[in-house]
C-alpha cells in the first residue's frame, strides 16, 4: 500500500488529498503543512512549510513516501520538483524552468507568440513613466497584470486614464505583490472559463470544463481573490469544446516549450475567454486552480493515484469522468476577505451539514478545545452536486443561508451564468 504526500494548507490540497485516499492502492495521505479540517478526512498533517525542500525529503524518505503531488504555486516556482527529482523521488508538478510559465505573465506572453495561441494583445514594462506614456495609445477599458505570482489578486481593469494610472502606480511605483514588471494588456469581452489538464509530454488528458468567480462580491463587482466559487462542468458550452481548447490553447504551448527545452509535466491550468471569434487565452497556470479543483476532482470515477503514476511513467492511464450531475462549491471567507482575514471565529455550522455536501478546509485553525475557528481570508469551500446548475444552487444556498455565518460572507450568485 501506498504512502503519498500532498504539498500545501488550503482548500484545493484537501480536495486532493481526499481524491487519492479513494485509491485502493493508497494507505496514508500526508499534507504538509495542511490544516486542522483536513483530519477530518483522515488526512495527516505534517508541520512542514511548503519551501523547506530539505525538510520535506527528509519526511518522504522516512515515511517512504511513493508520490508527492505539488498543490500551490510557490514551492514550484521555487523548484521543489527539481529539488526532489535530483534527490531521487517521485513527484507530480513542473519544473522550475516549466513554473515560469506562471509565475511571469510576460514570459507566458512571449511563449503563446511563438505558439500561435490566440490571445490579447499586450505591451510590458519595468517602470511608471514608460507604462503611463503607453496609455495615449490604448483604448479602455484594459487589464493591468503583475508580472509575477500574485495568488489571483494581481489582474486589475482600468475603465478610463486616470484608473490605469493609479493602478499603474501600486504596482511599480508602490511594488504591490513585489512586482517590478507589469503587462499592460487588450481587454476582451466574453465568458471566462478554466481548462485544467494532467500532461507529461504528448500526453495531455484534459478534465472537465469550470468557471471560477474571482471578483469579492456578487455581480462580480469588487477586486480580485483567490477565487470565491466555482462549478463544472459547464452547461452552456458544448462538450466540444474541451477539445478545440485542448488543440489551440494547451497543445501548441506544451511543444513552444519543448523548443526552449523544456518539458512540462503535471497541471497546465488554461485560463481562457469566450469571445465573439472563438475561446482566446488569458493566463497559464502550471497546478490545479483553486477553487476549481474542489469541484473538477470530485467528477474523476477512476483511480487518481494510478492516473498520475501511469502519466509520469508514460502508460495511458484508464480516466473516466461523470457526466451527469452538475458540481458547485461557494467559499465562505472572512468578512472583510480579501483587504484583511480575520481569526478565531468558531466554525460550528459546518460541523453537521447534508449527506450530499462536501467542505474542503483553507483557512482554520485549532482553539484550545480543540474546535475548528476561522484562521484567515478564505475559510472553506462547500460543494454539492445536482443533475442541473439550478438544482445544485437551491440546494446549497438553501442551506448555507439557514447557517448563522457571523463575520463570514460568501457570494450568492455562483453558478448563475450556468443557469
Amino acid at each position: 500500500m501506498a504512502k503519498v504526500l500532498v504539498i500545501g494548507q488550503g482548500a484545493r490540497e484537501h480536495a486532493i488529498g481526499r481524491q487519492l485516499l479513494l485509491s485502493e492502492q493508497v494507505e496514508e495521505v500526508y499534507c504538509a503543512p495542511g490544516n486542522p479540517g483536513m483530519l477530518r478526512s483522515g488526512i495527516k498533517t505534517v508541520p512542514i512549510k511548503e519551501l523547506n525542500f530539505e525538510k520535506l525529503v527528509e519526511f518522504a524518505r522516512k515515511q517512504a513516501v511513493s508520490l508527492t503531488v505539488v498543490g500551490p504555486e510557490l514551492p514550484l516556482q521555487q523548484g521543489i520538483v527539481d529539488y526532489f527529482n535530483a534527490a531521487g523521488l517521485t513527484i507530480f508538478g513542473p519544473s522550475q524552468a516549466a513554473a515560469k510559465l506562471e509565475s511571469s505573465k510576460q514570459f507566458a506572453k512571449k511563449v503563446m507568440q511563438e505558439a500561435g495561441v490566440p490571445t490579447a494583445r499586450y505591451a510590458s514594462f519595468q517602470d511608471e513613466s514608460s507604462a503611463i506614456q503607453a496609455l495615449s495609445k490604448v483604448s479602455y477599458p484594459v487589464v493591468i497584470k503583475a508580472d509575477g505570482l500574485a495568488a489571483g489578486k494581481g489582474v486589475a481593469i482600468a475603465k478610463n486614464q486616470s484608473d490605469a494610472v493609479a493602478i499603474i502606480h501600486q504596482l511599480l511605483g508602490e511594488h504591490q505583490f513585489n512586482t517590478t514588471s507589469i503587462v499592460i494588456e487588450e481587454y476582451l469581452e466574453g465568458q471566462e472559463f478554466s481548462l485544467m489538464a494532467f500532461v507529461n509530454g504528448d500526453q495531455i488528458i484534459p478534465m472537465p470544463l469550470s468557471q471560477d468567480h474571482k471578483a469579492a462580491y456578487d455581480g462580480d463587482r469588487g477586486p480580485n481573490t483567490g477565487g470565491m466559487g466555482a462549478y463544472s462542468p459547464l452547461p452552456q458550452f458544448s462538450t466540444e469544446l474541451g477539445k478545440r481548447c485542448v488543440d489551440a490553447v494547451v497543445r501548441p504551448v506544451i511543444h513552444a516549450l519543448r523548443q526552449r527545452d523544456i518539458s512540462f509535466c503535471g497541471v497546465l491550468y488554461a485560463g481562457l475567454i469566450m469571445t465573439k471569434t472563438g475561446p482566446k487565452a488569458i493566463e497559464y497556470n502550471v497546478r490545479f486552480g483553486d477553487p476549481e479543483t474542489e469541484v473538477v476532482l470530485p467528477q474523476l470515477q477512476s483511480d487518481f493515484y494510478e492516473l498520475i503514476l501511469g502519466l509520469l511513467d508514460q502508460q495511458p492511464p484508464q480516466v473516466k469522468w461523470q457526466n451527469n450531475d452538475i458540481y458547485l462549491g461557494v467559499v465562505v471567507s472572512s468578512e472583510n476577505y480579501p483587504q484583511s482575514s480575520a481569526a478565531g471565529i468558531r466554525l460550528s455550522s459546518f460541523n453537521s451539514v447534508p449527506a450530499d455536501f462536501t467542505i474542503n478546509y483553507a483557512g482554520v485553525a485549532q482553539d484550545s478545545k480543540n474546535e475548528l475557528v476561522s484562521n484567515g481570508g478564505r475559510i472553506l469551500c462547500a460543494t454539492t452536486k445536482a443533475s442541473n446548475i439550478t438544482q445544485a444552487r437551491t440546494i446549497l444556498y438553501s442551506w448555507l443561508n439557514q447557517q448563522k455565518l457571523v463575520g463570514m460572507r460568501y457570494r450568492n450568485d455562483i453558478g448563475k451564468r450556468g443557469e
